[in-house]
Parts: structure tokens; C-alpha cells; sequence
């Protein structure tokens, strides 16, 4: 069956350049939206890279957030994955449908993925079997999305995303790279991140100012820090309060936050600085200072 009209054939081995991209654009009359953060992927070799890195063939299943226009959507679908394209901006999701249209294995919805219903999702994808995102993330969205992803999709098995070079430093830094944060913290609690390659921004259209990053996350069998000990909630808390003022030395940065006969009962130097703790770390540190059963600050 012919690809609809305006959309490029969606074949073995067909995917889209910037020539696909422009025309696209044009002929549906849709711009990108600088409020959504819009950066279209115009490079076949950019998007095979993120399918072979990110380990998807034949029988996987996968989540894609902000598919856009369908560049990594196609590449996902002719690595043999089953992939459902989530899209939030009306006016890009009937191009979208048209550019998947000849795409096997591929369903389009349209939602904000900051409020989707992760379990009807995975239910959806595949009842039971594991799933995975894989997505060209829009900047400004980025790092929220993948927190409340690792808090709220537990079906979620990993994360491979592209996203601003700084933010996918951030989440994986370890403590004492400059990078790290409190970001870092709590990817770190549900998840290892690794940053497996970066990405110039000559192949986007519309060309974004910064280099991209590719960041695998794995999520952890359990959290890094059990519930047990003390909970995410007064976890976040804490460590949030500490990169707040993380030039200081905690003792004067956590002042009020933790009493000071809990540095002592965590094995924790006073005088150390935000950055130097790790996550294990902020757990003892955290599970000392007084909270509501809830954990809540």
C-alpha cells in the first residue's frame, strides 16, 4: 500500500533527511514550536545509532515520547520493535500518522506524557513483558520527564534518551564531577546512568545552540536506598536542601534540615559539601534527621 501523500515511503531502508523533514513541514504547514521544545532529527546514520545503542531488534517493545515527525519512530519499527509514538502537539500528530502509516508494528497516541497512565500503557504495549523507552526528548521537558518516569513507570525496564549535553551529564555524574546534583541523586537511587555518546546539532531541524547527549538508564532491581531505611520523599527532601546551598559545607547547608548529632550517627564529615555524598550516603544521612512517617519535609 502507497505511503499517504506528503509522506516518504516508509520501506525497508527509507528514512528521513532533512529534505523529508523540510517538506514535511511545508506541506502540512506546521512549524516547530519553540514551546515544545520541537528539534527534529534529520539524520538517518544519528537515528540507527540510537536503535543499535540502544538494543532494540526484533520482538521489542517500545515507548517513544515526542516522536515528532517519525525519524527514530521508523528507525524503531524497521529494527523489528513493536513501538507505541507518543505525541502531544496536535498539529504534528496527523503528520506523524502519515509517515508511520506504512510502518509495521507502530500505534500513535496522542497525549502529554506527563500525565499518561504508565500501567494502561504497558498493558497496552504488551501485557507482562518488559518494555523500554526510547526517546529524542524536547530540552525543556527533559529532566522532569525522566524523574517522574523512574518514580511512577516501574514497568519501565530503561530509559535510552537523547537530550541537552548539560542535562544528560547531570544525570549521570558521580559524586565530585561538577556535574553532579541533586539530579544525579535521584537517578541514582532508582537507576544507573551511563552517557554513551553525544550528538552534534547539525543534525536537527531546526539546529538547536548545544551538543546533545545519548544517556542509557538502567533501572536498578531496587532502589539504591531501601524504603525501609527512609523514604524517597524525605530523601529528596534532604538532598535538595543540600545542593541548594551546595558551595557550603553541609553542617551550615543542611542547618535545620538535620540536627547535628546526625552527621555523626551517619559517619558523615560535617564539614563535606553536597557533591562529595553518594547516594547510599544521603540514605544514611536522611534516615538520621527527624521526618513525618511519611517522609514528607
Amino acid at each position: 500500500m502507497p505511503a499517504p501523500a506528503g509522506a516518504p515511503d516508509a520501506g525497508p531502508g527509507r528514512l528521513l533527511g532533512a529534505a523529508d523533514i523540510g517538506r514535511l513541514l511545508a506541506d502540512h504547514g506546521v512549524r516547530p514550536s519553540r514551546a515544545l521544545g520541537q528539534n527534529f532529527v534529520a539524520d538517518p546514520n544519528t537515528v540507527r545509532r540510537i536503535v543499535r545503542l540502544a538494543g532494540v531488534g526484533t520482538g521489542s517493545r517500545v515507548v517513544e515520547i515526542g516522536a515528532g515527525l517519525g525519524s527514530l519512530t521508523l528507525a524503531l519499527a524497521q529494527a523489528g520493535a513493536t513501538v507505541l509514538a507518543v505525541e502531544v502537539d496536535r498539529h504534528l500528530v496527523p503528520v506523524l500518522r502519515s509517515v508511520v502509516a506504512g510502518a509495521p508494528g507502530v500505534t500513535v497516541v496522542e497525549a502529554d506524557a506527563r500525565h499518561l497512565d504508565w500501567s494502561a500503557m504497558a498493558a497496552l504495549a504488551s501485557p507482562g513483558a518488559p518494555w523500554q523507552l526510547v526517546a529524542n526528548l524536547p530540552y525543556n521537558v527533559a529532566t522532569p520527564l525522566v524523574i517522574n518516569l523512574l518514580e511512577s513507570a516501574a514497568q519501565l525496564r530503561s530509559l535510552f534518551v537523547m537530550v541537552q549535553r548539560a542535562v544528560g551529564e547531570r544525570m549521570a555524574a558521580s559524586p565530585g564531577q561538577k556535574a553532579y546534583g541533586a539530579v544525579s541523586v535521584k537517578v541514582a537511587y532508582w537507576a544507573r546512568a551511563t552517557v554513551v555518546g553525544t550528538v552534534p546539532p547539525t543534525v536537527f531541524v531546526p539546529r538547536p545552540a548545544v551538543d546533545s547527549a545519548l544517556v542509557r538508564i538502567d533501572r536498578l532491581d531496587t532502589p539504591a536506598v531501601p524504603a525501609s531505611t527512609v523514604s524517597y520523599a524525605r530523601l529528596c527532601a534532604v538532598v535538595g536542601a543540600g545542593f541548594g546551598q551546595r558551595r557550603k559545607m553541609l553542617r551550615r547547608a543542611l542547618a535545620g534540615v538535620v540536627p547535628a548529632e546526625a552527621f555523626a550517627a551517619a559517619a558523615v564529615d560535617a564539614s563535606a559539601r553536597a557533591e562529595d555524598l553518594d547516594v547510599a550516603t544521603w540514605g544514611r544521612l536522611a534516615s538520621c534527621a527527624p521526618g513525618d512517617p511519611e517522609g514528607q519535609a
